[in-house]
């Protein structure tokens, strides 16, 4: 994911996208942790999608508020 492509979604799209990855990031440290996860590097991307999904919310967020 791309930060341009996110900043021009509005908060609702951004905040589904924010449950679907953390439903994703449990599964995935749950199968982790049963030393199932076939493609660990991908937990470290979703966390870092997480991350910036976040950050782009709080970014709007203020400036709704100004």
């Amino acid at each position: 994911m791309k930060a341009k492509e996110l900043r021009n979604k509005n908060i609702l799209e951004l905040r589904k996208m924010v449950e679907e990855i953390r439903k994703k990031i449990a599964q995935m440290v749950i199968e982790k942790s049963m030393n199932k996860l076939s493609k660990p590097h991908l937990l470290r991307i979703y966390k870092k999608d997480l991350a910036r999904l976040l950050t782009i919310i709080k970014e709007n967020e203020k400036k709704v508020n100004r």
